[in-house]
């Protein structure tokens, strides 16, 4: 087999999709959450850890969705994943949990009343303990 060269491009000749670049490497056309968000999501994800249902989560960031995953153990697939599309926002809203399944529980347009979804299942988890 042939060994082909790297070939290095200078930043002016990226593609003009990709050229703002935040810290850390994300590109400007990803979808992220900020920290209240973040902060609501993390509230929920430490007491189901401290009830003991989960042990994992993942985070990933495209161009369309910003995704929350979480797990009950780290080599599964995801329990749920809480996503942000906002293309969504002036439809059904921007926020959705997702179960393992591929099944919408809650879709909004704020992300606290969707994750009340959570709510039941964090009861249930503390009664059984």
């Amino acid at each position: 087999m042939a060994e082909e060269p790297i070939a290095f491009l200078r930043a002016e000749q990226r593609s003009a999709a990709r050229t703002g670049h935040w810290s850390g490497g994300f590109t400007a056309a990803q979808v992220r959450y900020d920290r209240r968000e973040l902060n609501q999501i993390l509230n929920i994800y430490g007491r189901m850890v401290a009830a003991g249902e989960w042990r994992d989560y993942a985070l990933d960031f495209g161009d369309e969705a910003a995704v929350f995953s979480i797990f009950r153990r780290t080599a599964e697939m995801p329990l749920y994943r809480v996503e942000k599309r906002p293309h969504l926002r002036n439809k059904q809203g921007m926020y959705a949990v997702i179960d393992a399944g591929g099944r919408i529980l809650k879709r909004g347009h704020e992300l606290e009343n969707v994750l009340r979804v959570f709510a039941g299942k964090l009861l249930k988890a503390l009664s059984s303990e």
